[in-house]
């Protein structure tokens, strides 16, 4: 009597755990993720770093004023915005950014296509994964300025030698970050896919890839940090007139005329388009994510 009362009981409790877990989940599903409004965007996004950038030309205007050193050495922030106008009058100035970016981001794509398979096969292969797993780790640390003088030996200064660089400085980090991101998927649901049959490729592109897509998505940032810093050296160190105006090269040619005004405006060119880049693409895509994870609310 007491083992028939027992598993009634039982099976109640059971239900009641599921009963609960569903409500859990209906909740979480429930859940509606409100879109900030501009008001907070402009005051808690947009103003903070336009007034670091009012304070640092307020900085570096005061410097000139107070002649801290030599004009040729620090010169007056007019004279780069000159410059920058002078570049634009002239219709160069676009051509010379995309010749840069357009390479970045052709480069950036093949080492998308490479070290994502890569890193797939790093991660769930052991053998491969005690084989290259170091390796890779050693050539994401390795500065990517350190593959030019071999690239240009190996294809000559051309654009072939910048996308090597580039590879060769991407496809680490972009491989390193997946392997990252596969590491922290629970077992459970690698348990359930199988369960359900996602097995070989079906599994990595319906269980793997999406569990592990936060950290993915940290390689891929890390990759094209990595691909923009690889190019700005091979456009420095490798320039040709054959390659045409990017802005390594700008940058080079200013230090070669002793233009340093030219060549604060080469490094503010430099460092907008990674900034722009990264909040067009990178920061929105890694918002998504973590809103439709439930670990970001803005």
């Amino acid at each position: 009597m007491a083992g028939t009362e027992t598993a009634p009981a039982g099976g109640r409790r059971t239900e009641g755990d599921l009963a609960g877990l569903e409500a859990g989940l209906d909740a979480l599903d429930s859940v509606q993720v409100k879109r900030t409004p501009l008001r907070q965007v402009l005051l808690h996004k947009v103003l903070p770093p336009v007034t670091a950038a009012l304070l640092v030309l307020v900085v570096w205007k005061l410097l000139v004023l107070a002649h801290v050193t030599d004009d040729y050495k620090l010169p007056d922030p007019s004279a780069v915005w000159g410059g920058l106008r002078e570049l634009w009058l002239n219709g160069t100035l676009l051509d010379i950014v995309w010749t840069s970016v357009s390479r970045g981001l052709l480069g950036f794509l093949a080492a998308l296509a490479i070290g994502t398979p890569l890193g797939l096969l790093v991660a769930r292969v052991p053998l491969v994964r005690a084989a290259l797993g170091p390796i890779l780790s050693g050539l994401q640390s390795l500065p990517s300025v350190a593959w030019v003088p071999a690239a240009v030996i190996w294809l000559g200064i051309t654009d072939a030698a910048m996308y090597a660089v580039i590879l060769l400085g991407a496809v680490p980090s972009i491989a390193n970050g997946l392997v990252s991101g596969i590491d922290q998927v629970p077992p459970l649901y690698l348990r359930a896919g199988r369960t359900m049959g996602a097995t070989g490729v079906r599994g990595a592109r319906h269980v793997l890839l999406p569990a592990a897509l936060p950290g993915y998505i940290a390689g891929l940032k890390q990759g094209w940090a990595f691909s923009w810093r690889s190019l700005m050296a091979a456009e420095l160190i490798a320039s040709s007139p054959d390659l045409g105006l990017g802005l390594g090269q700008y940058l080079e040619n200013a230090r070669t005329d002793s233009d340093m005004p030219g060549v604060l405006l080469g490094i503010l060119l430099i460092l907008f388009v990674g900034i722009a880049i990264d909040l067009i693409v990178f920061s929105p895509l890694e918002r998504r994510v973590l809103r439709t994870r439930g670990l970001a609310v803005r």
